[in-house]
């Protein structure tokens, strides 16, 4: 296994990401567990949780590069399928049902029509059996207890909701969802059935990209409990950062936490990439003021 070289006085140390392609039936914290031991780290924490019936793409950040995980892109896509006719207390195949419904006779036209309606910014009721906090508990805890909760809507982004295929005889229908961190695709399911007025539940899902990682950069747990992969590179993942090469005089001032000249042009409290005179990753900085850049993680500080 060979460590990815971030900053660090010493040389090199493990210091990157891994895409893990989840199975059905792990939750994420396992997931964790099982690249801990994999590359001998304690260091080690996963972007956007995935239920356990859920698969796909799980970052998972290793080392310092832990603390880059704030900073990552936020959006997610997923590839589900929608069981339309069941309403379940989990919006999901996974929770009892609590109704079946005929499905009505529905056209690709009207379908379409449907899913406008979830397009762009809207207000979404997340699952009873969710991770939200009420009242210093999570959800799914108080839903499981029997305690009936009514949460209210919260603002999400669906920024693409494409219909892929429809089975009538199924009553399934899959879609491709593009959306904001936060979006429940459960919760899309459930409102997109009531607003066909047969309810409906998500039967099954797969997240293909997360933080800026895709499906095809994945590996799976096979692969990773055979052989650990060499991790993908921290600055890989910052790309859509703006990015401050330190010189070689100001190396020893960014160590000590001290601010740094850079680009006019950045806009105040704008996220800033910082690497090291050979290209490596010396941490993250955030736009202070005009010209000036204020240290927020430095990865090999000094003292």
């Amino acid at each position: 296994m060979a460590a990815l070289p971030c900053a660090h006085g010493n040389g090199s140390l493990t210091c990157g990401f891994l895409v893990l392609d989840k199975p059905a039936g792990l939750s994420s914290h396992a997931c964790v567990s099982k690249v801990r031991r994999a590359y001998g780290l304690k260091r080690v924490g996963h972007g956007g949780t995935l239920d356990p019936a859920v698969t796909g793409v799980l970052p998972i950040a290793l080392g310092p590069a832990t603390r880059l995980l704030p900073y990552l892109r936020s959006d997610k896509t997923y590839r589900g399928v929608v069981q339309l006719g069941v309403r379940t207390d989990s919006d999901d195949l996974e929770g009892s049902r609590l109704a079946e419904l005929t499905v009505p006779v529905l056209s690709s036209t009207e379908l379409e029509q449907a899913l406008e309606a979830f397009r762009g910014e809207i207000q979404q009721r997340p699952p009873a059996v969710s991770a939200v906090h009420v009242n210093g508990e999570r959800a799914y805890k108080l839903a499981r207890a029997g305690v009936e909760l009514d949460l209210p809507p919260r603002a999400v982004t669906i920024h693409r909701l494409d219909l892929r295929g429809w089975d009538p005889e199924q009553g399934q229908l899959e879609l491709e969802v593009h959306c904001s961190s936060g979006t429940y695709i459960r919760s899309l399911a459930r409102d997109l059935g009531e607003t066909l007025g047969c309810g409906g539940c998500l039967a099954k899902l797969r997240r293909t990209e997360a933080l800026g990682f895709q499906l095809e950069q994945s590996v799976s747990l096979e692969q990773l409990e055979a052989e650990p992969p060499q991790l993908l590179s921290p600055l890989d993942a910052l790309q859509h950062l703006p990015r401050h090469q330190l010189a070689s005089e100001d190396l020893a001032g960014w160590r000590c936490g001290r601010q740094q000249a850079c680009e006019p042009a950045w806009a105040s409290g704008s996220a800033v990439v910082v690497v090291n005179p050979d290209g490596n990753l010396a941490g993250m900085a955030r736009v202070a003021e005009v010209g000036s850049l204020q240290p927020r993680l430095v990865i090999d500080a000094a003292g």
